[in-house]
């Protein structure tokens, strides 16, 4: 039994299939952790989930902001639904859409397990977070997400307010705060306000803005953490994290890690290469 965590796949679908090969992935036996953003930019991302889906319980998932951002769109009228880009229509409106959506809606923001040692989200933790608090914000997001009233859920996703988290937050507000810190961070500031608009690799950020991982005087998680959604910064490993996204859909490479030996081991593979460089979002 091996188990592997893989990074930031965006509809990399030629890529993923050529990772698990590359894997020799036996879903009877071996388990895969996805950090997120499963969909999105690659050009196949009906297929990807498709795959992914059909993988069961061998498959463990943190939503990233683009699968968020794909569970909001599905729930606007046809005609809205239809300006969106090729390869989300294509999920949309796929006979299995319904299935699929109601499939994503279950998976998680966090995954801790600690008989590993590993925590799994997408983009990072609040500093002021420990463990616990980080568990307790995820659980009450999937809680919403995964049921009837994910709607108001969906419907008010997205927004840099607030920028940074506070027990005191309630409703809305304190779920959006939550997705901000799970699913969006990659810079914040000592008082854990994300700066949203840096995206670059460390160095490049604004005077007072730390990566989040960073940041002076953050609550230590007794755990080691492994994410995606910075491809920027890429294949990176210390202070107890470990980012996977390589950045495949931007022509970079799609990364795995294996999580279960004495040492993290990797395993990628290049993307295609007609993807061409040009983002890190």
């Amino acid at each position: 039994m091996a188990i592997y965590a893989i990074g930031d796949v965006q509809g990399c679908y030629p890529e993923l299939q050529r990772l698990l090969e590359k894997l020799r992935f036996d879903p009877a036996v071996d388990r895969l952790w996805f950090c997120g953003d499963l969909v999105n930019r690659g050009g196949e991302s009906l297929r990807t989930l498709r795959l992914i889906h059909s993988l069961g319980d061998a498959v463990t998932i943190t939503l990233g902001n683009h699968d968020l951002s794909l569970l909001a769109i599905a729930l606007r009228k046809p005609e809205a639904q239809a300006k969106v880009n090729e390869e989300l229509r294509e999920v949309l409106f796929a006979e299995d859409a319904p299935e699929l959506m109601a499939w994503l809606r279950q998976q998680k923001l966090l995954h801790h397990d600690a008989e590993l040692g590993w925590t799994m989200v997408h983009a990072g933790l609040a500093p002021n977070w420990n463990l616990r608090q980080a568990q307790r914000a995820a659980q009450e997001v999937e809680r919403e997400l995964s049921s009837p009233r994910h709607t108001r859920l969906l419907r008010n996703l997205f927004g840099n307010r607030p920028a940074s988290w506070s027990n005191r937050l309630q409703g809305i507000e304190r779920h959006r705060a939550a997705i901000n810190m799970l699913t969006r961070m990659r810079y914040c500031d000592v008082h854990g306000r994300i700066d949203f608009e840096a995206k670059g690799r460390p160095g490049t950020q604004r005077p007072g803005s730390y990566p989040w991982f960073e940041v002076p005087g953050m609550r230590q998680h007794e755990t080691r953490i492994v994410f995606g959604h910075w491809s920027a910064l890429g294949r990176f490993a210390g202070l107890g994290v470990y980012c996977l996204d390589t950045g495949c859909v931007w022509g970079g490479r799609l990364t795995a890690m294996r999580l279960d030996g004495e040492e993290p081991a990797y395993v990628s593979v290049a993307a295609e290469s007609s993807r061409k460089g040009g983002g890190n979002d």
